[in-house]
């Protein structure tokens, strides 16, 4: 079976573990590339490296994203 190429909403929230509203909040301040081909879809290839770019940071508030501080 070919792995797929494109995920749409629903399928990116799986994969990060989130709800679909802040995916959508995602896309839409620029963090999460996406296209729209039918409905909005992300890259294989952009979640990756989304998870890459922003490992170590805290997404808490996507307007003032910071490194995660140390957990006690």
């Amino acid at each position: 079976m070919d792995e797929k190429l494109l995920y749409n909403v629903k399928e990116v929230s799986k994969c990060l573990g989130v709800n679909v509203h802040l995916v959508y909040v995602l896309i839409r301040k620029g963090l999460l590339p996406a296209l729209k081909l039918g409905s909005l879809k992300v890259r294989k290839a952009s979640l990756e490296s989304f998870v890459a770019r922003y490992e170590g940071m805290d997404l808490s508030d996507l307007d003032n994203i910071t490194e995660l501080k140390a957990i006690d």
